[in-house]
């Protein structure tokens, strides 16, 4: 199973078929036009009407016939198919639409940041580029999951190890909650690095070696995931009711700073025992 750098056009085109099918014409208060529909979801040529385009151009769009929308175009159409915005982001992107960052990555973390992640602490904290590898990580970070320092660079990445770590593979209970929301991520990244060659090496290892990697990839989720509610059971700790936030410095964008903070008194009292507080 391979996959290789976006192919934008036709990206696209399964991305707006997959968007028109999830809609439920009765929601939108679309007339019975039909009395019967074969196929989930608009129509092309009500997805047409919606957008102001002609059904020739839509149905073009899904062909993957070469076509360059506007960002006028773009607009109408994420307003007819309701995308939310990161939605509306992938889709821009995919068109080459957005203005673009450099595809050279962070390899490390720039010093501000680094410190920054390290006056975090007693909270875990860590920084991430766009394709989720770890630039930097408190102590705290480091008891809640592992010693990122003790693993080789090239394997300290946090979707790798989420799917394949012996000892982090278990480590979230709602596990396929937080996968979803990873690919979800590295999608996004995806369509906005396309030229980024380590980055599409990564997906492909990912859906080569995980079966539920590449279900959860095939279903083109772009929900933004961050801020929210995980729950961990650690092996010394026992269970941990978490917040999670996800934060982008405003110079360095396409990184993610990750932290924790304890849910409830059980887990502030048993995550200050884990990091020796």
């Amino acid at each position: 199973m391979t996959i290789s750098a976006v192919d934008a056009t036709q990206e696209l085109a399964v991305f707006l078929r997959t968007r028109r099918e999830r809609l439920d014409p009765g929601a939108l208060g679309l007339p019975a036009r039909w009395q019967t529909r074969r196929t989930p979801g608009l129509r092309r040529e009500e997805v047409a009407e919606l957008a102001g385009v002609s059904v020739d151009y839509v149905v073009r769009l899904e062909q993957a016939r070469g076509l360059r929308p506007s960002a006028d175009v773009l607009e109408a159409l994420a307003r007819a198919l309701r995308l939310a915005p990161v939605e509306r982001a992938y889709l821009f992107d995919l068109a080459q639409q957005r203005p673009r960052t450099a595809d050279e990555p962070a390899t490390t973390a720039a010093p501000p940041l680094a410190q920054l992640v390290a006056d975090l602490s007693p909270l875990p904290a860590m920084l991430l580029n766009h394709r989720y590898d770890i630039l930097a990580w408190n102590r705290e970070m480091a008891a809640l999951f592992l010693d990122f320092g003790a693993l080789p660079p090239a394997r300290r990445n946090a979707m790798r190890l989420c799917l394949a770590h012996p000892d982090i593979r278990e480590r979230y209970v709602d596990r396929e909650q937080v996968v979803r929301e990873g690919i979800a991520h590295l999608r996004a990244a995806w369509a906005a690095h396309p030229q980024d060659r380590e980055l599409t090496g990564l997906i492909t290892e990912l859906r080569t070696m995980d079966g539920e990697f590449a279900r959860l990839w095939a279903e083109r989720d772009i929900t933004a995931g961050g801020r929210g509610h995980k729950v961990m059971r650690h092996p010394e700790a026992g269970p941990l009711a978490l917040r999670g936030e996800v934060l982008a410095p405003l110079h360095d964008p396409d990184q993610r700073l990750l932290l924790f903070r304890a849910a409830d008194e059980e887990s502030r009292e048993a995550l200050a025992r884990l990091c020796g507080e």
